[in-house]
């Protein structure tokens, strides 16, 4: 009896200090974080942004998220040499750099005027489209991945008056999630933080006809099985299944980087969506098109995307079942 007692004392100072060290360690992680802001803010946009570029590039191959991005991209592109590989990688952590300096610079970067008369910053592709969703009253789903500063589109959105609400994921770090929030609310408008019931909140955008805008491209435990790549992953049916409910239009959205710090903002034609026999819209062909889509977008600008990212990671009593079938396969 005071035995259990003691180790459940144990166990409940182990997990307070292990709670308290972490909150400390997401503490001095952004600390080191504001500093680097603090920094990059004495200096011109484009030279934070190049430098910000150059240091991620040799950092990068020392993280350990480096080597999954490595196998990621052996098993994508067998038939690049390692050379290349290294190249996209390089890329890739460079993007990611540029990305998170960038967040400092938003006000600076967005400069897009559609009333100007020579370039900026900023090019909009499929103006068209941005003006038709802004003004037709009904809802519309518009969907991205992680390429170039896909942060960007929802500032474009606003622009041409587009009511849109946006889901993300926080990051871990509650310090680093506090300013991160704040600097999107400025510039971005309305934000749903990615939740257990967000896809009711999303649904409810929806229904008073609003428009929602959703990232893809990121595994999603237990989710459906899906290829990307060729591979199987799992992905989030929540788009295919607000699609089917509303059969509302679907809109595939990107942001490609542009030598220069300059960014091209595309919104390309509206999906036509797989239909079942009964004519709804088919929730896991639907999924498997957002991921085609995302695809295509990846292998054009390949150093624009995160291969650091457990894509292709198999979740619960699936993922085992897949790794005993393939160790038997091998044997």
């Amino acid at each position: 009896m005071v035995g259990n007692a003691f180790r459940k004392l144990r166990r409940d100072l182990a997990f307070r200090h292990g709670r308290r060290l972490r909150q400390f360690n997401y503490w001095l992680l952004a600390r080191v974080a504001m500093t680097i802001i603090w920094l990059l803010r004495l200096l011109p946009v484009d030279s934070a942004l190049n430098f910000a570029d150059r240091a991620a590039r040799r950092i990068g191959p020392w993280v350990g998220r480096h080597n999954v991005a490595i196998a990621n991209l052996r098993n994508a592109y067998p038939e690049k040499s390692d050379r290349e590989i290294q190249a996209i990688a390089s890329d890739m952590w460079g993007n990611m750099a540029r990305l998170a300096a960038e967040y400092i610079f938003l006000d600076e970067l967005f400069d897009y005027d559609p009333a100007a008369t020579k370039p900026g910053r900023i090019e909009v592709k499929g103006i068209e489209h941005f003006v038709h969703i802004a003004e037709e009253p009904t809802p519309h789903i518009i969907f991205t991945g992680h390429l170039g500063n896909f942060e960007l589109l929802p500032v474009a959105a606003a622009t041409f008056g587009m009511n849109i609400t946006a889901l993300f994921r926080p990051p871990n770090n509650p310090y680093l999630a506090d300013y991160i929030l704040s600097t999107r609310r400025s510039t971005m408008g309305s934000l749903l933080p990615s939740s257990t019931g967000a896809s009711f909140a999303l649904a409810a955008v929806l229904e008073k006809g609003g428009n929602i805008g959703v990232l893809v491209d990121q595994k999603f435990s237990s989710g459906l099985e899906t290829t990307f790549f060729g591979r199987p992953c799992e992905s989030n049916r929540v788009l295919g299944t607000l699609a089917r409910h509303y059969d509302c239009d679907v809109y595939p959205a990107r942001c490609v980087r542009l030598p220069g710090n300059r960014f091209r903002l595309e919104i390309e034609d509206r999906l036509n969506l797989p239909r079942t026999a009964g004519g709804s819209v088919d929730v896991h062909g639907t999924t498997q098109l957002l991921n085609d889509v995302v695809e295509r977008w990846v292998r054009e600008d390949p150093g624009q995307w995160m291969w650091f990212h457990k894509r292709w990671e198999i979740s619960g009593p699936r993922g085992k079942h897949r790794q005993a079938r393939q160790r038997g396969e091998a044997a």
